[in-house]
Order: C-alpha cells, then sequence, then structure tokens
C-alpha cells in the first residue's frame, strides 16, 4: 500500500517504466523503448549506435530487475517498484542514476550526440522524451528545463542527475 507522499510520486513514475501499460515492467519494456527510440532517430538496431542502446537497455532492465524484483519473476510490480524506490534509492540516486547512465548515454548518442561532447539540442531530447512517454505538451518545457547550463545543448551529466532526481528526490 502506499502511504506517504513520497511513495505516491514514485508509483506515479512506474507508468514511465511501463511502456505496454500491461500492469509491471519487464525487459520487454525497456527492449520497446529502445527500438521506439531507433525508429524516432532513424537508425538501424544493428548499428553501433543501436547495439548501445540495446545494450544499455539492457543492463538498466539488470539494475532495475536486481533493486526491485524481489520475488525473482522477471516482472516488476508496481508494489516491487515502489519498495525498491523508496527502500533502496530514496538515500542513494547516484546508485540509480548510474544503473541508467549506459542507457541514458546511448539515447543521447541516438538522439544526434555522437559527435564530441555528446550532448543533443533541446528538440531532440524533447523527441526522445515523448518517445519514452512524457506528455507531448510537457516534453519541450522539460528538455528546456534539462538545459541546466543554458548553452541549448543536454549533456550526459545533465540528464543523468535530472534522471536520478525525477525517481528518487521528494518534492
Amino acid at each position: 500500500m502506499v502511504t506517504s507522499e513520497y511513495e505516491r510520486r514514485i508509483a506515479a513514475r512506474f507508468a514511465t517504466f511501463d511502456q505496454d501499460g500491461n500492469g509491471y515492467i519487464d525487459r520487454e519494456d525497456f527492449s520497446g523503448a529502445a527500438k521506439a527510440l531507433l525508429a524516432e532517430f532513424d537508425t538501424r538496431a544493428r548499428s553501433d549506435k543501436g547495439q548501445a542502446l540495446y545494450g544499455g537497455a539492457e543492463a538498466f532492465w539488470q539494475g532495475m530487475a536486481g533493486i526491485a524484483d524481489r520475488d525473482g519473476d522477471q516482472r516488476i510490480t508496481r508494489e516491487e517498484f515502489v519498495n525498491g524506490a523508496v527502500k533502496r534509492l530514496r538515500d542513494t540516486p547516484d546508485r540509480f542514476a548510474e544503473i541508467a547512465r549506459p542507457f541514458l548515454h546511448a539515447v543521447l548518442a541516438v538522439a544526434g550526440g555522437g559527435d564530441g561532447d555528446g550532448a543533443v539540442g533541446v528538440e531532440e531530447t524533447a523527441r526522445a522524451l515523448k518517445v519514452l512517454g512524457v506528455p507531448e505538451e510537457l516534453a519541450g518545457s522539460a528538455a528546456a528545463a534539462l538545459d541546466t547550463d543554458g548553452d541549448g545543448r543536454i549533456g550526459e551529466e545533465e540528464i543523468v542527475g535530472a534522471f536520478a532526481r525525477y525517481f528518487t528526490v521528494p518534492e
């Protein structure tokens, strides 16, 4: 049962991961997100960037399952997600960020950040956010908010830090 405001907020984040809406998070949600991102940015799955994205998605899934899949059935229920996030990540948001880093790094590369500094523009970030389930009316402002240094580009440290805060810091 979700009781605190923090737990309610974390429970609401569950839908971000449950890409297919079947009521639990599993490996297919992560590979489905990778497939959708590759389609959005016209990137072949067998390319280096495509393989890195699928590898990052698998690593992210493995990390999430290790934290939250308490019964070992390779599916994370809403309750497991809330308990995993609240009990294991609340005090260590950096751990969660590191689990997500390979996936987020690969997302930036697919979205156009594979040329030098790895940063992408706000528009490309908004496109990626929409693919990952952020409502269209919020994706642009969310992407703009990620540009913490105001240079018009979003780098890995900006997105990894924001990702960890979104899922683990009570507000």
